[in-house]
């Protein structure tokens, strides 16, 4: 038979241990892995203002006619204003071409076939570590990829010196993978002397960024976690932009992106947007329109955004606010190694410094389950869990003498 030479594929490494959870009968197990919002009750709530954008869609729908390839102008006009606010210079300008993708996953996967058709010499550099899916999604689009230096692991900080210095090896024209805000799976963002270091460099060496944004509003605030994407563009840089609306929207069902070109004029950014239409044409098609409707929606009444902005305001400040939770849980044990660093962190991840025999440890003696790079997702942490979390934590610390 022919399907007989197809060989299992590897379980993947975030999904499957979601899978391994479900099974696990333990009533106290803990799945720190997947990143998915959770509130305090460990479940991921729907949005009010999203409720409200659906009730207003249900009763003004009229067609389920397919969308244009780069999704409606009303989207990328919204996307657009929320990534540089409603006066920036690249707007106003007309060199931002923006389309709606299922997902940021997509808009990832057209970037990377438009970098491999377009620009067939460019090397892709990524952070080390990054987001795992990073490099599966590039390299199915056949895109080169390296690494540049990022965390630095004695002081659970951003290692600057050898990020600049990776950086500068690349040659000109290759593309940088910089996460905007809160990095997956570190939780460390560059400050704001470190990203105009970032933009000198890139514009030095002749580098595009590449951003990819899936957590805004999740470190410090919607405008002010753009403070590097808008570093970069007042550098004059071309750029690419892949937003996601599974987190700050909460619609990880509804699969919303977005992949927002930025070229040096109107004349440049249609002709690459004449390219990018051709590489969803090959892929999808067209996007969905449920999800992309509610972030318009939501975006366009005045009234909605502003229940929106608190609305992701609350989460962020649950997610910082159960870090220090966390922090002083652990300290509670008498734990001797310090934890303090996951409060310096942003996001709902926390590179936590287990080693993988210490969560493998976790997962078999406490169904407590955790991505074995350490990286947890924050957000799955409750108060209902906590303290049974952090003692667990100390344990295994201790037993394996770290």
């Amino acid at each position: 038979m022919i399907f007989d030479r197809v060989e299992t594929a590897p379980t993947d490494a975030i999904l499957g241990l979601s899978e391994a959870f479900k099974k696990d009968p333990n009533p106290e197990k803990i799945n720190l892995s997947v990143g998915v919002y959770q509130d305090e009750r460990a479940t991921t709530p729907t949005l009010d203002s999203v409720i409200r954008a659906e009730q207003r869609m249900l009763e003004q729908q009229a067609s389920k006619a397919y969308l244009p390839i780069p999704g409606p102008p009303e989207f990328a006009a919204a996307v657009q204003r929320l990534l540089w606010d409603d006066d920036h210079e690249a707007i106003a300008a007309g060199r931002v071409a923006t389309s709606q993708t299922p997902g940021g996953t997509a808009a990832l996967r057209v970037a990377g076939d438009f970098i491999k058709q377009n620009l067939p010499h460019a090397t892709l550099w990524m952070s080390r570590p990054t987001w795992p899916n990073h490099s599966g999604v590039f390299d199915a689009a056949g895109v080169p990829t390296r690494l540049y230096a990022y965390f630095d692991e004695s002081t659970n900080d951003l290692d600057e010196e050898a990020m600049l210095a990776d950086l500068g090896q690349a040659s000109p024209g290759d593309i940088v993978l910089l996460h905007a805000c809160c990095h997956n799976p570190t939780g460390i963002d560059p400050s704001p002397e470190m990203w105009q270091r970032i933009a000198a460099t890139l514009r030095e060496r002749q580098l595009m960024p590449l951003i990819d944004f899936a957590y805004q509003g999740f470190a410090d605030g919607l405008h002010e976690d753009a403070a590097g994407l808008r570093e970069l563009t007042a550098a004059g840089t071309e750029m690419i932009v892949c937003s996601s609306f599974s987190k700050n929207f909460g619609l990880y069902s509804e699969r919303v992106g977005a992949l927002s070109i930025l070229a040096a004029d109107a004349e440049a950014v249609q002709r690459v947007q004449s390219q990018v239409k051709l590489c969803i044409r090959a892929n999808y098609s067209n996007p969905p329109a449920h999800g992309g409707r509610i972030v318009t929606t939501v975006l366009e009444d005045p009234g909605l955004t502003k229940q929106w902005i608190g609305e992701v305001a609350q989460m962020r400040e649950r997610i910082n606010g159960t870090r220090r939770t966390f922090v002083e849980a652990l300290a509670d044990t008498g734990i001797r190694r310090d934890f303090s660093f996951i409060t310096r962190q942003r996001g709902m991840f926390s590179f936590s410094g287990l080693t993988p025999q210490q969560v493998d440890a976790l997962r078999d003696q406490y169904a407590i389950y955790i991505v074995r790079s350490g990286r947890i997702n924050v957000a799955g942490i409750t108060r209902a869990n906590v303290q049974r979390l952090a003692m667990a934590i100390a344990d295994v610390v201790q037993s394996s003498g770290s």
